[in-house]
């Protein structure tokens, strides 16, 4: 693990693979940090394709951040633009679970040149009831239940109370109900694979369909029995399924 200066602050990151093979970036949920990949690093990277996940800015051991910018990222577009310039402005396909999937949607628009594809697990287009009620549920847990906050504590040390407020207040915020991000994801036009546990405690199964709807010819993946953090908990299945749509996808990409 590596710490890389980036618009004046520094961000922890992790890479693995072969440097000349096709790139495959992680952007991790709005609690998570590199380890929440751990498991697709090491199994990726022995496919062939050069990995790299990286601490966003708060998170882990990155720079300590005190403001935050949802529902449209702007600062952690700009950190992933920096990133991307540091790999010498090569295509990338891009892995996005939830806060990390609307990061990956609104990069493919304003950067079509540089994506060659999208894997969007757990995103979100909108406000809705149920996504307000999990938010709910995890303050409830950093209140009350001490494992909990342990285990944010051990991945992100001086980070975590910063990183935690800003999260809840920043998807708690009530100017951003009205938020749509459907007229940003109508214009993306890479290949797409929207995933979603039909248990998730913070989206309708309708609302991943919504994603895929939005996007043009994207593929839609609903997983049984999976909940919010899929990538952890259906480890094996999630990632056989990324390495066949990455798979496909390259393949498509070398035919052409």
């Amino acid at each position: 693990m590596k710490q890389l200066e980036i618009n004046g602050r520094k961000l922890s990151m992790e890479s693995a693979g072969p440097a000349n093979e096709p790139l495959v970036v992680f952007l991790h949920h709005g609690l998570g940090a590199i380890r929440s990949w751990k498991g697709q690093i090491e199994d990726l990277s022995n496919a062939g394709y050069q990995v790299l996940a990286y601490d966003r800015w708060g998170h882990g051991k990155s720079t300590p951040r005190v403001h935050w910018s949802m529902p449209n990222f702007e600062q952690d577009l700009a950190d992933l633009e920096a990133i991307l310039d540091e790999h010498g402005h090569r295509q990338a396909s891009l892995v996005g679970h939830s806060d990390g999937g609307n990061i990956a949607m609104h990069y493919a628009v304003n950067h079509p040149e540089q994506i060659t594809c999208l894997v969007l697990v757990a995103a979100h287009i909108y406000i809705e009831p149920k996504m307000y009620s999990g938010i709910q549920s995890i303050k409830h847990q950093f209140e009350g239940d001490h494992r909990f906050r342990s285990q944010m504590q051990r991945v992100h040390g001086d980070n975590t109370e910063a990183l935690f407020w800003g999260w809840f207040n920043g998807w708690s915020d009530p100017s951003i109900l009205d938020w749509d991000l459907r007229p940003v994801s109508s214009q993306i036009s890479c290949p797409t694979l929207v995933i979603q546990g039909l248990e998730d405690e913070h989206a309708s199964p309708q609302h991943a369909r919504d994603i895929a709807n939005s996007i043009p010819e994207a593929d839609l993946w609903l997983v049984p029995g999976a909940g919010h953090m899929l990538p952890q908990t259906h480890l094996e299945e999630f990632n056989r399924c990324l390495r066949q749509f990455l798979a496909q996808t390259h393949a498509v990409q070398t035919q052409s």
